[in-house]
């Protein structure tokens, strides 16, 4: 349920991480689920969907609990105002936007692009062009707002600290185990369409977000080349970004050494270069 509360909650976690990033002090709680993930993947593998879905509701279970518990503890032990920072600090935790801009800028100011754009991207990068790596990096600063930085808030302020931690154990999970590929086709399923779910709304309010700061006149044009997209989520942002920016994303990529075509998003400039990148870094 939405709070004052959790509005502010979400203002002064996203600025924490905004300005500090990771903190190096203490483990990081996505890591953490990701050892469990990890734990009950060893445990229940096969090709099926079934164990799959054991895993997800096993891992959604042990984290609910956890984090229900912790804020009830912290409720009990500590007087509300202290909480309110407890809350802050270890929401920020799970917003990830100074580590996307920070990865995405690496990109740029790297010598050796292709191994810097490698680190976040899955495509072949050995052959990319310069424009291509920014084209690559453009792509994936749009999409990652989504579920890096806007979907987390979004859940932030409708639930609270179990909201925020929840839909981050859904996106995790998706991270780990959601790949069309031959072990995880069936394994990785539940988890896979779990996060297109969570996503659904968080990835549109994005897209929309993007088109509102760089005040394009039709604020849902996003939606008629975003719905291209492979995934059910990703090419809006995407979209939106490309509009934004004047230029066009997307196009036939190389994956494993096979060519993929893919559908291309806007309709501007083909030719990307590094003032397109720091355009996206400016605009969110």
């Amino acid at each position: 349920m939405i709070s004052i509360e959790n509005i502010f909650i979400a203002l002064f976690a996203y600025f924490i991480d905004k300005i500090f990033g990771e903190f190096s002090f203490i483990k990081h709680p996505v890591i953490i689920i990701g050892d469990i993930i990890t734990f009950f993947e060893n445990k229940l593998y096969k090709k099926s969907i079934f164990r799959g879905l054991l895993l997800v509701l096993a891992v959604l279970t042990i984290v609910s609990f956890f984090v229900i518990a912790l804020q009830k503890s912290l409720e009990i032990i500590f007087p509300s105002f202290i909480n309110f920072f407890f809350y802050i600090f270890i929401s920020s935790m799970f917003i990830a936007h100074k580590m996307l801009r920070d990865s995405v800028e690496d990109v740029l100011h790297r010598t050796d692009k292709r191994e810097a754009i490698s680190m976040l991207v899955s495509r072949d990068t050995k052959e990319l062009s310069e424009s291509d790596i920014y084209k690559a990096a453009i792509e994936t600063y749009a999409e990652n707002l989504s579920d890096g930085v806007i979907a987390p808030l979004f859940y932030l302020i409708l639930f609270g600290l179990p909201g925020i931690v929840i839909y981050k154990t859904i996106n995790t999970m998706d991270s780990m185990i959601g790949y069309k590929n031959e072990k995880y086709e069936k394994f990785g399923k539940v988890a896979a369409r779990l996060d297109d779910i969570a996503n659904y709304i968080p990835s549109r309010l994005t897209a929309l977000l993007i088109m509102i700061i760089a005040k394009q006149k039709n604020y849902f044009s996003f939606y008629q080349d975003g719905k291209k997209h492979d995934s059910p989520n990703a090419g809006h942002p995407i979209t939106a970004m490309a509009l934004a920016l004047g230029i066009q994303l997307g196009g036939d990529t190389s994956y494993f050494g096979k060519m993929k075509k893919k559908a291309t998003f806007g309709e501007g400039k083909k030719e990307i270069d590094q003032e397109s990148v720091k355009e996206a870094l400016r605009l969110l």
